[in-house]
């Protein structure tokens, strides 16, 4: 039997992860995360380098692989973007330590370069939008943008872990979703039983009723047919004599 549209599904529709706006400024805070350590911080005095870099990469690769294992599992999911949020705390972390152990300032709020930079975090998403400043802030500027995305992430994440937390109230996990796909597959399979058994009396009758209709075409053919043939005999017969008569008056 074909699937319909009220069958439970099992499995998720995958998330198009690029298109979310707290993925894009992930993407543009491992670059930024990056392109900072290679400017400021030291190849080999400093290990706060591997820190920032790989908070920042786990921070995007968690949200990832969270979102594609939210096809199965919405626990998993949950748990990865945890991850990730756990991350960018972490990453956020070094970068305000970063401008407490240098003596540099936060920007704050009533400053026009803060007023600034939170507008332009808010409705800039994508890594085109940042990159070209990369080689032109100071130390200071990265840190405060790179801080101030950290927020907005952090903000976003959460939102969408919240709608996932009422899915998986409302929804279940994996096994739930197992469970109702299976029962509500079986109980289709059982409602159409129930149908077939009560139209197979009402097609036994019609086809005892189309038999017996059948019966009596077929008798009628026979007759039909034997009449037919005892007439055709018969003018046979009297076209055998006549000719015979005609032959002889002729001699």
């Amino acid at each position: 039997m074909a699937e319909t549209s009220n069958t439970p599904h099992v499995l998720k529709s995958q998330a198009n992860w690029d298109a979310l706006y707290f993925y894009q400024k992930s993407d543009v805070i491992y670059q930024l995360a990056f392109a900072f350590c290679e400017r400021f911080i030291h190849l080999y005095k400093d290990r706060t380098r591997d820190q920032v870099i790989q908070a920042a990469r786990s921070c995007k690769q968690n949200i990832v692989e969270g979102l594609a294992d939210g096809v199965a599992s919405t626990e998993m999911q949950l748990k990865l973007l945890n991850v990730a949020r756990a991350s960018l705390k972490e990453l956020r972390e070094d970068f305000e330590d970063y401008i407490k152990s240098r003596h540099l300032q936060f920007f704050v709020s009533g400053e026009p370069r803060y007023a600034d930079m939170l507008n332009y975090c808010r409705y800039h998403n994508r890594l085109s939008d940042y990159e070209p400043f990369f080689a032109q802030w100071t130390d200071e500027q990265m840190c405060n943008y790179a801080i101030t995305l950290c927020h907005f992430i952090d903000r976003m994440m959460m939102s969408f872990l919240k709608k996932l937390e009422q899915e998986f109230i409302t929804e279940g996990g994996i096994k739930e979703r197992m469970h109702r796909a299976r029962t509500g597959y079986r109980q289709q399979q059982d409602e159409r039983l129930k149908q077939l058994e009560a139209e197979f009396p009402r097609l036994k009758q019609a086809l005892a009723e189309a038999q017996a209709e059948a019966a009596k075409w077929k008798a009628a053919f026979e007759d039909l047919k034997q009449r037919a043939l005892k007439m055709y005999y018969s003018k046979e017969e009297e076209i055998k004599r006549l000719k015979e008569q005609l032959g002889e008056e002729k001699l």
